[in-house]
């Protein structure tokens, strides 16, 4: 399981340990982390929340790289099939994959307030799918799960009677 993000986390260690394995990814694939690919995968670890491919397109044309959607397109395109992003369909952006070192299955969990998305594995609950599936003769051949509520960070700081009754209310 994914290790849960504050706020205040420090997204260099990840965006330094996504290169990483992006680049021993790369080479194992006989593939080319090319500057726009890197580039690309950088801005999306930014942060833990899903970036758009329009607002990668900005920042990628703020830098000086062509500001053609193909070439973002093309770029996400090979991060995804390389198993280095994910993406989140319900917010239609992409999101860095915290297991790109091993294949598996994942979902995500969403938080309404800040939008972080935690990816956390399920191949457990991928393989019962599978099995349910298999008894009634369906064949599973994408499936997503994003899972929406309130991260343990928002959620401390809503509104509780409890919090309200120290707040002197």
């Amino acid at each position: 399981m994914t290790e849960t993000h504050s706020h205040d986390h420090n997204h260099g260690d990840c965006i330094e340990s996504a290169l990483v394995t992006a680049e021993s990814i790369c080479k194992s694939q006989g593939q080319k982390l090319t500057k726009v690919r890197r580039r690309s995968l950088e801005l999306i670890w930014q942060s833990h929340r899903p970036l758009g491919a329009y607002q990668l397109l900005a920042k990628l044309a703020e830098e000086g790289f062509n500001s053609a959607p193909p070439t973002v397109y093309r770029a996400l395109d090979f991060l995804l099939s390389a198993g280095l992003i994910h993406k989140v369909e319900s917010m239609n952006a992409y999101l860095g994959c915290a297991h790109a070192d091993k294949a598996h299955k994942g979902y995500f969990l969403i938080c309404d307030a800040c939008h972080n998305v935690m990816e956390l594995e399920y191949q457990d609950i991928h393989n019962s799918l599978l099995a349910k599936a298999k008894q009634h003769g369906f064949e599973i051949r994408a499936n997503t799960i994003e899972l929406t509520g309130l991260c343990g960070s928002c959620l401390s700081q809503e509104p509780t009677p409890e919090n309200l009754d120290k707040a002197g209310h």
